[in-house]
């Protein structure tokens, strides 16, 4: 399997009619762990953010310049 993002790697997640403004440093996320493929085939991650860590699938964040 292939992961578009790598460990370390800071996103954020994607909000639908959200603009793509900059985001704060609240609303950055880092990849902690590359887990296995969900049901669907999909890449999945471990995310952490200081209000707490979560399960992602990938398209649901996008990666931080």
């Amino acid at each position: 399997m292939s992961y578009k993002f790598k460990l370390h790697q800071r996103v954020r997640m994607v909000r639908s009619g959200a603009s793509d403004a900059l985001a704060s440093d609240m609303d950055a996320f880092e990849i902690v762990r590359l887990m296995p493929e969900d049901r669907s085939g999909e890449a999945a991650y471990r995310i952490r953010s200081p209000k707490g860590e979560r399960a992602v699938r990938e398209s649901e964040i996008v990666a931080l310049p």
